[in-house]
């Protein structure tokens, strides 16, 4: 088979994944979780039925992959924080305000049931949770952080920490919380 017919395949399955994921979120977005049928996904589409259960083999199948899609988004963009900014701290702070405006932007109680299980959050969790501590290595080598605790701990406080970022009214909260929150990294005033 010619790699140019391989290519057009392979562009043409992820321009059917992609429209089927952005499909489902509106239309869940839209009518709510329980309302939405593989049906109106294809009608809405414009991709046969049977089709689409070649993809996927439900609702809860697509709106799994679409938070994946969403999830490898977010961690993307965190890592391009992390390279625009300045030194080891300032790395740090950026990806953590990042992450906890992120956080603000959550989904309905029974829709967040759904995606935030399976291996896709817990590897992304695990992702996460390094590139922090990383960064918290890096300023605890340079003296901008402490270094009397281990920096995966430091990490996991972060991430609690920064949970409440989804219940606060505004952007300067979110950054309050995070100035907070990279004070009690730095190290011990004498």
């Amino acid at each position: 088979m010619p790699k140019l017919w391989n290519d057009s395949v392979e562009a043409h399955r992820r321009a059917v994944r992609d429209a089927t994921l952005d499909t489902t979120a509106a239309l869940v977005a839209e009518h709510g979780l329980r309302s939405v049928t593989m049906s109106q996904i294809a009608e809405k589409t414009g991709i046969g039925r049977a089709t689409l259960y070649k993809y996927f083999s439900g609702v809860e199948a697509i709106l799994a992959a679409w938070h994946e899609r969403q999830i490898a988004g977010h961690l993307a963009r965190l890592v391009e924080v992390r390279d625009k900014a300045g030194g080891a701290a300032e790395r740090l702070e950026a990806v953590l305000e990042a992450y906890a405006q992120s956080s603000r932007t959550g989904h309905g109680t029974e829709l967040a049931a759904l995606l935030h299980r399976g291996e896709h959050v817990v590897r992304a969790e695990a992702q996460l949770r390094d590139l922090i501590r990383d960064l918290i290595a890096a300023a605890a080598k340079t003296g901008e952080l402490r270094d009397d605790v281990a920096p995966d701990e430091l990490a996991s406080y972060c991430l609690h920490a920064l949970a409440a970022a989804g219940s606060l009214p505004s952007d300067a909260a979110v950054r309050r919380l995070v100035a907070v929150t990279v004070d009690g990294l730095r190290p011990e005033r004498r």
